[in-house]
């Protein structure tokens, strides 16, 4: 992996392994990736917080790693995931990319919530 080409970061795409349905984007360093692949669970880096962190934590919502594959510029990573609990997002959904972009630039949900993030996050859930 070429970290030092991405400033100690690379992104990490994340489907689901059974269906192929794109869950969510994060970031991981060298730490985080050979903390995904020694524990079995993805394991970002939180650039906001500065800190490693593992897929529901809080939530329980765990990223179990199937495989991770890296891309032609080993640059990137697409974990394959088995999804423990009914979403990846922290807004509710399955998938982060519940939006969908209209051609005027309107977002418009895209899918229905799965959980209530209030009682799996309480009130703070960034």
């Amino acid at each position: 992996m070429d970290f030092e080409k991405m400033g100690g970061l690379v992104p990490a795409v994340v489907q689901d392994a059974a269906n192929g349905e794109v869950l969510m984007l994060g970031f991981m360093n060298r730490e985080a990736l050979e903390e995904s692949l020694r524990s079995g669970d993805v394991t970002f880096y939180s650039r906001s917080r500065k800190k490693l962190w593992k897929k529901g934590e809080t939530s329980g919502h765990r990223m179990r790693l199937v495989e991770l594959r890296v891309d032609c510029d080993a640059d990137a990573v697409l974990a394959r995931v088995d999804l423990t609990g009914p979403g990846a997002c922290h807004e509710g959904y399955r998938s982060c990319f519940f939006r969908r972009l209209g051609t005027d630039g309107t977002m418009t949900p895209a899918a229905e919530r799965t959980f209530d993030p209030a009682k799996t996050y309480g009130e703070n859930r960034r």
